[in-house]
């Protein structure tokens, strides 16, 4: 789905454009067109390819979609193909969408695919700094990559706000498991937003140092700050993988203390049940020459003993912490 198509001239826009007549203005001189689309279909890209004459290869990773992010170039950098990926969390579920964008001298083609999530707001932010856009493609492709990198903080804070509720929580009685099972699903989280930054941190810093290619030349200055916050966010995803490992595995010594406390419990009201038990086996057997089978008072005094031995037990085992 086409969503806009538009020539700019010196910084300015020119015209809205219909795609048949994207190769023409091309190859008028200071000319620049950025085209967006959303879900594009083969023909689409096809048509697409022909207008502007991408890589095949290139065209082909944007038709399969799910692709890992990264930068490539061709003609020696006369070209670059970028996938960035979207991020979006709903109902706390992480969804992942993809914005595939072919840049060359003249041209910028972003591709969104599988999100709700719009750009218009870049097109609009490099329209009202027309000194900016007039910088060419490679200002367009810092603006584009400088959007969806922002979007990954909130999600970021989302997640450390949930970690810091279950960190509040992870020593009340009966909430291992659910402590577990949350910090489970955060690391899972995490993992999902450490794919789309990790393999970006190397590919844009190819274009902030050394042979970066020629389209992005004018705008090395501009992909520095998008590395920093790259950087940034991929030194916050490690430091909360760390603290949700650690949260694991204090939630599992929490669950192993608790099993230990029950299992105490358990072997001091059975030390109490034993002596009982000992007791009325004793007196059980029933021997001729037994004293206290004669006795008036033999089965009271056998009670009062029982219940005497199995209460100095409890108290001692009360003292010592076990029930």
């Amino acid at each position: 789905m086409l969503i806009n198509c538009v020539a700019y001239q010196d910084g300015k826009k020119l015209a809205d454009l219909d795609i048949e007549e994207i190769s023409d203005y091309l190859e008028k001189p200071g000319c620049f067109v950025w085209v967006a689309l959303r879900d594009a279909s083969h023909a689409e890209l096809e048509k697409m390819r022909e207008e502007f004459d991408l890589h095949p290869l290139a065209v082909e990773d944007a038709h399969h979609g799910h692709q890992r992010p990264k930068i490539e170039e061709y003609g020696y950098g006369e070209s670059l193909f970028a996938v960035v990926h979207l991020l979006e969390q709903q109902h706390g579920e992480i969804t992942v969408g993809e914005v595939d964008i072919f840049v060359g001298r003249n041209y910028v083609l972003s591709v969104r695919n599988r999100s709700s999530q719009h750009l218009l707001g870049v097109r609009e932010r490099c329209e009202r700094e027309p000194e900016l856009i007039n910088q060419g493609a490679g200002f367009v492709l810092y603006a584009l990559m400088d959007a969806v990198v922002d979007r990954y903080f909130p999600l970021i804070d989302a997640i450390e706000s949930e970690l810091e509720t279950v960190e509040d929580h992870i020593f009340d009685k009966g909430m291992a498991r659910t402590n577990i099972e949350r910090l489970y699903d955060l690391k899972r989280r995490v993992m999902l937003v450490k794919h789309a930054v990790a393999p970006l941190v190397e590919a844009v810093g190819k274009l902030t140092s050394g042979r970066v290619p020629p389209v992005c030349t004018n705008s090395r200055d501009y992909f520095r700050d998008v590395l920093d916050h790259l950087t940034r966010i991929n030194a916050q995803l490690d430091a909360i993988r760390d603290t949700v490992g650690t949260a694991i595995q204090v939630s599992l010594s929490a669950v192993a203390i608790e099993q230990s406390d029950v299992a105490k419990r358990l072997a001091a009201w059975a030390g109490i049940f034993a002596v009982a038990t000992a007791f009325a086996g004793i007196w059980g057997m029933n021997f001729e020459a037994m004293p206290e089978l004669k006795w008036a008072y033999g089965y009271p005094a056998a009670l009062a003993l029982i219940v005497t031995a199995c209460g100095v037990l409890f108290f001692r085992f009360r003292r010592m912490g076990w029930l």
